[in-house]
């Protein structure tokens, strides 16, 4: 096996909420070895942190302060950058979709693609999609993102993709195969497009394959419901969090 294949694995590992679970079971293996003390502390901070990672407000105070924060982009903004092209980077696939017989984009790469084809729309820049077999992704997906994603934009949007990436595995894949594809095209500089969230690590390593980047981003982390409710815990709002916390560890493990 691939040390690398090992990283969503050591990830879920290492952040909630299956870190906390852990270490609330070892404040309680500790309570009940006798140093109650210590063990009713550990498990206890554990269980608070999961509470307060669970709160959508959290998760919304974390993406403002812990990552870069990027604005969305302007057409002014766009043409004044002299962006040559557009690539949209993949974000997972569902392989299996019963109600359409095949596998479709997941939520995440079917919003990037879908806000990189609107902007091909208004600036008539050729698009480039970026996305394999991800890390970790399920033995029932057959096809890469890329293949997907070259399916559903003709077939619902009526757009050819005009470089296809299929074989990066993760982010620095992305931008190590892609850049090759569009500079051999005379193209450097280029609209990013992926997730507010994921933009941070997303530019660095499309800037160190040797492209100008101007960022795309979509999918911002802003609050969704009334006050009270950003800050009662919700599945929605772990899922949120776990997100921005990812990639706080994933940009300082990149740099």
């Amino acid at each position: 096996m691939d040390v690398s294949e090992l990283k969503p694995l050591l990830t879920t590992l290492a952040l909630p909420p299956l870190s906390l679970l852990l270490l609330a079971l070892l404040g309680g293996a500790l309570a009940m070895r006798g140093r109650r003390r210590v063990g009713g502390t550990l498990a206890f901070l554990a269980v608070l942190a999961l509470g307060v990672l669970s709160c959508h407000g959290m998760a919304v105070w974390l993406a403002r302060t812990a990552l870069p924060q990027f604005a969305p982009l302007s057409l002014p903004a766009l043409q004044a950058a002299r962006v040559e092209a557009i690539v949209v980077l993949g974000g997972g696939v569902l392989p299996e979709a019963p109600e359409y017989g095949q596998a479709q984009l997941g939520p995440h790469t079917a919003a990037r693609l879908r806000y990189g084809l609107y902007l091909a729309r208004r600036t008539g820049l050729p698009v480039a999609f970026s996305g394999g077999m991800g890390l970790g992704s399920s033995s029932a997906q057959s096809g890469s993102e890329a293949e997907v994603a070259a399916r559903l934009a003709l077939a619902e949007h009526g757009a050819l993709l005009r470089w296809l990436e299929a074989d990066s595995r993760d982010t620095a894949g992305n931008a190590r195969l892609t850049a090759p594809l569009l500079l051999a095209s005379g193209v450097q500089r280029i609209a990013l497009v992926t997730d507010a969230w994921h933009m941070p690590r997303a530019m660095h390593a499309f800037s160190q394959s040797g492209l100008t980047v101007t960022p795309a981003p979509i999918g911002f982390v802003l609050p969704l419901r009334s006050a009270l409710l950003e800050w009662l815990p919700s599945a929605s709002g772990l899922q949120a969090s776990s997100v921005v916390l990812r990639e706080v560890l994933a940009g300082a493990l990149s740099r």
